[in-house]
């Protein structure tokens, strides 16, 4: 997507110990470097930026300046991981800044960091346009991401049940039954597929802000724990008129 809009494409990895929480996977996140810069490669990336932690966070993280992006950020990831969105906001400001680029696209899978992002670039008068890419799922359903390394195989078959339940939602949803209902049944659902749900909600879309009865373009967001792997996914929904 990136290469579609502009002359020039700069990707950044970069683990960022600023957005991880006290007891969370840090040290285990998948590190595949050399599989990333070879896949960039083959889509035709320009430029890999690869930072270490020493020259993002010279002074360690403690005495670094932070950027707090409120109400997008609360709820959600926002209640499950405190100061997770803080983290994100901080380091994707610094890159910005690094890097300066004209458009920089992020994927929708996490699309409340979509938003976060948005937000702090429209706040900050950032002339840079954020561009939403769509999920890429797996021909089963289930979104790609980093974290799905840690299933098993018994694991990785149940997967894809979250998106699946996302659909069924919103498809109710978008038949007029009540969001209540719907949420309670999918919560149902989940626990019956042997995921610990974290949170299924409807949100509107641009803001992630409570809907109402003017809302039309929504998103379902959920978050879940598979054994121990937490995976989270969402769709657009258009809401019909009450």
């Amino acid at each position: 997507m990136a290469r579609q809009h502009s002359d020039v494409v700069v990707a950044t990895i970069f683990v960022n110990p600023l957005q991880f929480g006290a007891g969370e996977d840090l040290d285990a996140y998948p590190r595949t470097l050399g599989e990333d810069q070879s896949k960039l490669e083959a889509a035709g990336c320009d430029l890999l930026f690869t930072p270490s932690n020493a020259m993002l966070y010279p002074d360690g993280l403690e005495a670094h300046t932070r950027v707090i992006v409120p109400e997008v950020s609360q709820g959600l990831c926002g209640a499950s991981r405190p100061g997770h969105f803080e983290g994100v906001a901080t380091v994707v400001t610094m890159l910005f800044n690094l890097v300066q680029p004209d458009i920089a696209c992020f994927g929708e899978k996490d699309y409340q960091q979509l938003a976060v992002i948005r937000k702090l670039t429209a706040d900050l008068h950032l002339p840079i346009d954020i561009i939403g890419a769509s999920t890429v799922r797996n021909d089963d359903g289930l979104a790609l991401s980093s974290r799905n390394g840690y299933l098993d195989e018994a694991q990785r078959a149940k997967a894809p049940a979250l998106y699946r339940t996302l659909c069924r939602a919103r498809d109710a949803l978008e038949n007029g039954m009540q969001s209540s209902d719907v949420i309670h049944q999918a919560l149902e659902s989940l626990t019956a597929a042997h995921f610990k749900p974290d949170y299924f909600e409807l949100r509107r879309a641009h803001d992630l802000g409570p809907v109402t009865d003017t809302t039309r373009n929504a998103r379902l967001l959920a978050a879940a724990h598979l054994g121990t792997t937490r995976l989270i996914d969402n769709i657009p929904i258009s809401l019909p008129v009450s």
